[in-house]
């Protein structure tokens, strides 16, 4: 068996060749100025990167998929100080010649303390109509079993297991702290924080390889989320009619603008609040995870599509 080099130990290879297995997490045909050229995203647990394939790209691109582990031969470059693999030869790999764990990127933070802190803001809400929703539907097993093990992001944030998990529990840190500096109902932030991503359970598939379910692509975890907030509503006797739809307005609006898929803008104090921090949660650890994935002595990180930006690495 080929033994595993790690992602984050290729800048310490540049100019060398090397083999070793990795999962594709995206491949797409381009073409070039000397004909059609195969990218490719890599991941191992220990990080990404691109890959290129030059000869033969519809050819080579027929012999496997998106979500495969492939057996790669190539050399490692540094290009703008991005470390990226230059493949010579690429293969699909089988099952029996890697350990899937080794390609499954897990949060830093144990599944058992984040499990932890989330219960623990659950039992804190003190509105009875609050309480008992959230307690429906987390005390399910089976659906905070996926919950736990789901990512918060297909590319950008908390894109690995327990991700959603992780990022929620800041959220509601942020709002917990938040909530003593302005006039809000810290229960329903709190209970808008502990629900707002929560459909991403519905939104990405399980493996290794994330990418969206059919109902996730076409209908998204905004209203997912509400969708399956309104089936446990109903299963509550006498749930406030006013309770409901302050929390539902929270959800559906916690992307804070039309332009980011949000439904409504944020009407209330506490849609506003959330949504806020939300995405300094997001932006933050997603410019983390670039800032961390920057090989050793980069000045700057790799381009962030979604910001449409570089970071400066701080050397201080």
């Amino acid at each position: 068996m080929t033994e595993h080099i790690n992602i984050s130990d290729l800048q310490e290879l540049i100019g060398k060749e090397v083999i070793s297995f990795y999962l594709v997490a995206e491949m797409e045909v381009r073409d070039g100025k000397s004909g059609p050229f195969l990218r490719l995203r890599l991941q191992d647990r220990s990080g990404s990167l691109t890959g290129y394939v030059w000869k033969d790209a519809k050819k080579v691109a027929e012999g496997f998929s998106q979500g495969d582990v492939v057996k790669v031969k190539a050399v490692v470059n540094l290009y703008k100080e991005q470390v990226q693999l230059n493949v010579s030869q690429i293969r699909f790999a089988d099952h029996s010649e890697y350990e899937i764990e080794q390609f499954i990127a897990r949060s830093k933070k144990s599944p058992e303390i984040l499990a932890e802190q989330f219960f623990a803001f659950v039992d804190k809400i003190e509105n009875p109509w609050l309480s008992k929703l959230l307690k429906n539907i987390f005390e399910d097993k089976v659906f905070f079993d996926r919950f736990l093990n789901a990512p918060a992001a297909k590319s950008w944030h908390h894109n690995y297991m327990h991700g959603l998990i992780e990022h929620t529990v800041s959220v509601a840190r942020i709002c917990d702290f938040v909530s003593e500096l302005y006039p809000v109902n810290r229960d329903l932030l709190i209970t808008g924080a502990l629900l707002h991503d929560m459909g991403k359970v519905f939104e990405y598939s399980g493996g290794p390889s994330i990418d969206f379910t059919e109902i996730g692509r076409l209908v998204g975890h905004l209203s997912l989320s509400d969708q399956y907030i309104c089936e446990q509503s109903r299963m509550i006797p006498g749930f406030p009619d006013e309770v409901l739809l302050n929390l539902r307005h929270m959800i559906l609006a916690h992307h804070g603008e039309y332009e980011k898929a949000s439904v409504r803008l944020p009407q209330t104090l506490e849609a506003l609040v959330l949504h806020l921090c939300d995405n300094l949660d997001a932006q933050s650890v997603g410019v983390a995870q670039l800032l961390e994935a920057a090989p050793e002595g980069a000045v700057w990180s790799e381009f962030d599509k979604l910001n449409n930006r570089y970071y400066h690495l701080t050397r201080i």
